[in-house]
């Protein structure tokens, strides 16, 4: 059983793929301009501020957490 045509077919879309995603990262709206290192900072300044936020979430939950599971435990 011959595939005929059907692998050069399937070879000539994938590669039309992968040229496009090559160039994706560096040329979406939020990273032009920008340089891999630029964006690197920007990138890490984002995980901080999420991360502080996070902190300041879980800070807040567990005071909330730890009144409830006081007065919880006291009746028992």
């Amino acid at each position: 059983m011959t595939r005929g045509n059907q692998r050069e077919l399937a070879r000539e879309k994938n590669s039309k793929n992968h040229k496009n995603k090559a160039n994706s990262v560096s040329e979406t709206e939020a990273n032009k301009g920008l340089s891999l290192q630029e964006r690197q900072l920007r990138d890490a300044m984002r995980m901080r501020e999420k991360q502080q936020l996070a902190e300041q979430k879980k800070a807040a939950g567990n005071n909330n957490a730890s009144g409830g599971g006081g007065a919880a435990a006291s009746a028992n």
